[in-house]
């Protein structure tokens, strides 16, 4: 693995992992949401990963191969007075599980920041080589 293939391989997980957090975000602040354009509550978004590999079939990195919804059913809470209220008063309100976001959140909150460590230390190793050929 080259200096420049292990600095692309951790960036593909930046980018990546960013999407992610992109995708929690999104989810924890529609969390309430019981009425989106497209009719109906919000559904939580998913990010599938698949890895980047090159026309050999080297792995090169990780990538959002593609963001899919959630099929868990809404939560239906009792409540006659609201708006979105159902005619037996129950609302549909979106099936996110805020302690799931959480965990999700701090996973590829750590993912980022092993990619970040993996950079530092291919940047570092590159520093010492360039040092020793000065020498």
């Amino acid at each position: 693995m080259s200096f420049l293939s292990a600095l692309n391989s951790s960036a593909s997980g930046l980018s990546a992992h960013r999407v992610w957090m992109d995708l929690i975000s999104g989810n924890i602040a529609n969390a309430n949401t019981t009425r989106t354009a497209s009719g109906g509550p919000y559904t939580r978004k998913l990010a599938v990963f698949a890895d980047l590999t090159d026309a050999e079939g080297n792995v090169l990195g990780v990538k959002v191969s593609r963001l899919a919804e959630d099929a868990a059913p809404p939560r239906l809470v009792y409540e006659p007075g609201h708006p979105d209220a159902n005619p037996e008063g129950y609302v549909a309100y979106p099936n996110v599980d805020i302690m799931l976001e959480m965990v999700d959140l701090i996973a590829a909150s750590r993912a980022y920041e092993a990619n970040i460590t993996a950079m530092e230390a291919a940047k570092d190793m590159a520093m010492q080589t360039i040092g020793l050929l000065r020498a």
